[in-house]
């Protein structure tokens, strides 16, 4: 009998991981990439890093996690000479990177399985690079489009919350043209919520531009820093309570998302509140604290509203869900935030660690949730 010849080993799952951007959040993007590169099975994917500029040029990315990291004194940054420029080809089904240098013939990456966007803030947790994938029919995790547009503006959001009958806080829109033709006006709405209130960008993430006003006259300089980022201002009222975040993570096969066990941050009086600094360059004055010290019909309160949180929007794949705890023990959803900051400090897997999955593990669960989904509509 003729011998058989054995057969070739399959092929691993090629995972894209895409960082950086042109956000503001450009260097938490590239800090969230160097935590899943240093924690991505790679006995069990083929990885492929690709960074995107400030300027947005997708660019072959290396693959070295301290790279990456926040240090201090240092942010990482995409740049434009990292290496070969990355193309994406968006015909339906081709899920071929290409790679082009300057007076060359453009050469294969190779197919990708499944996109890890892990970018944060406009231009790339917005939906945007979402719409790139689902025209190209390449799966990708966490949020579609729509989630994730509705995600990012807060506006949109606590109108979506509220129509699902989620409880949200008092807030007032300053969009561009209101502020520029009357801030008088503005001013005079913001005044009606009371004072504190929380000045932010309505489409920004990781603390940036975010001011707390506890005098009225303060306010115009905090509209100013929050236009800084986007010309469109949410202003939230300040609300009595504790600050309470949970994670939430797809369902496998069809089954509702999961709850993690919700963790509270305490920030000693360094900070005024969570801020940027806070999240990501002074730790040490930072304290999670994961289960929360809640009653147990409010904790089980604050996992059933960030997964009603979580269908209310369509999410998939992953969210935080930010609440606050009154000391009437009520909850009130602040925000969903469709790509969290994802390095192994970050809150999110944090939680999920108190909860019982590990960084490694999270990681490889948020790929096969994408790996099982459908490309097209769903």
């Amino acid at each position: 009998m003729p011998e058989t010849q054995p057969s070739a080993p399959p092929r691993k799952p090629r995972v894209a991981l895409l960082f950086g951007g042109r956000s503001g959040e450009h260097a938490i993007s590239a800090a969230t990439a160097a935590g899943v590169l240093g924690a991505i099975d790679r006995d069990a994917y083929d990885v492929v890093p690709i960074g995107i500029t400030r300027a947005g040029r997708w660019v072959v990315a290396e693959d070295d996690a301290e790279r990456w990291r926040i240090t201090a004194g240092r942010l990482p940054e995409v740049t434009s000479d990292e290496g070969a420029e990355v193309v994406l080809s968006l015909t339906a089904g081709e899920r071929t990177l290409r790679t082009l240098e300057p007076g060359q013939v453009p050469d294969v990456l190779g197919q990708v399985d499944v996109v890890f966007p892990l970018l944060h803030g406009p231009f790339g947790e917005d939906g945007t690079v979402q719409g790139l994938l689902e025209l190209a029919d390449v799966r990708y995790v966490g949020a579609g489009v729509l989630a994730s547009a509705v995600g990012m503006d807060k506006h949109f959001m606590k109108l979506v919350l509220a129509g699902h009958g989620i409880p949200v806080g008092p807030y007032e829109v300053i969009k561009p043209h209101d502020w520029d033709a009357d801030p008088e006006a503005c001013v005079a709405r913001v005044e009606r919520l009371g004072l504190p209130v929380f000045v932010k960008p309505a489409r920004a993430g990781s603390s940036l531009g975010i001011t707390r006003v506890d005098v009225l006259e303060d306010l115009p300089a905090a509209v100013e820093e929050a236009r800084e980022h986007d010309p469109k201002v949410i202003v939230e009222a300040g609300i009595e309570g504790r600050e309470i975040e949970c994670a939430v993570l797809g369902g496998r096969g069809g089954d509702r998302a999961r709850a993690s066990l919700p963790g509270e941050i305490v920030v000693d009086g360094t900070h005024a509140f969570y801020d940027f600094e806070a999240k990501y360059l002074d730790e040490a004055h930072v304290e999670l604290s994961c289960p929360a010290d809640l009653p147990e019909p409010v904790i089980a309160e604050v996992r059933d509203l960030a997964v009603r949180t979580f269908e209310a929007v369509e999410a998939e794949g992953l969210s935080r869900v930010d609440v606050f705890v009154t000391p009437e023990q009520q909850v009130v959803v602040n925000e969903i935030n469709t790509m969290p900051g994802f390095t192994p400090f970050s809150m999110y897997p944090r939680m999920w660690e108190a909860t019982g999955m590990s960084y490694p593990a999270l990681v490889d669960e948020l790929i096969q949730l994408a790996l099982e989904r459908p490309t097209g509509l769903r």
